[in-house]
């Protein structure tokens, strides 16, 4: 169980130090399990959508919602086909940065806080995600791991 609340729930947790105001809005991309599209919608006061594209996930994340009578809902489709514009913009163990940049920059202005876990290849990422986006980047370190870090950015857009 230890290990359980560390890796995952802790892990999670720790995005909602991102949240620009009370009451932000949260776009949590590839949800999966829940992760941390639910731990960071029983923390935040700001509705959460969870974007999930496999339908048993989706249903599955959408009974927790129900259960737990969260402020959050489930959109159970691809992330490049989601609409709206959000505050917060998360991705946990979903693909590249700049995948995840790339499939998920139409949900955000330019003030958009985005928080990344990236683990240990946090660095190495955002180097070769400058060469074709723009913005405020820079990279926080874990609470739960020192060794891994989290992309935070601001102001993210496509080069031209």
């Amino acid at each position: 169980m230890g290990r359980l609340w560390e890796r995952h729930i802790l892990d999670s947790a720790q995005l909602a130090r991102f949240e620009p105001r009370a009451g932000a809005s949260w776009a949590d991309i590839g949800s999966g399990a829940g992760l941390p599209g639910i731990v960071i919608a029983c923390l935040v006061e700001g509705p959460v959508t969870m974007i999930e594209p496999r339908r048993l996930r989706a249903e599955f994340l959408h009974s927790v919602c129900e259960s737990l009578a969260l402020n959050a809902r489930v959109v159970p489709m691809k992330a490049e086909r989601a609409v709206g514009k959000y505050d917060v913009i998360t991705a946990r163990a979903v693909t590249r940065l700049g995948q995840v940049l790339k499939i998920s920059a139409h949900l955000s202005t330019r003030n958009t806080v985005w928080a990344l876990p990236k683990g240990r290849s946090a660095e190495p990422e955002l180097a070769e995600v400058r060469t074709a986006w723009q913005g405020e980047f820079h990279v926080e370190q874990s609470v739960t791991d020192a060794d891994s870090g989290i992309v935070v950015a601001t102001g993210v857009k496509a080069k031209r």
